[in-house]
């Protein structure tokens, strides 16, 4: 659905799409893991411990699903 009909605006979805997609082509490898990287940080001053073990299980269900595709 990339225009709703009635008047003729993109959905949430197509436009987060849209603008990742564009993201990725202005930006390199490096600045990815750079903001990555400052986002992990703020996350493990805003959160505990518990929290950065659940993530990182999931994290790694989710790359072992991948891995084994």
């Amino acid at each position: 659905m990339a225009k709703n009909k009635e008047n003729e605006k993109m959905s949430r979805e197509e436009a987060g799409r849209k603008g990742g997609e564009t993201t990725s082509k202005n930006y390199d490898k490096e600045f990815f893991q750079e903001i990555g990287e400052k986002g992990g940080k703020a996350t493990s001053k805003n959160q505990n411990k518990e929290f950065s073990r659940e993530i990182g299980e999931k994290g790694g269900k989710a790359s072992n699903k991948n891995s084994n595709s």
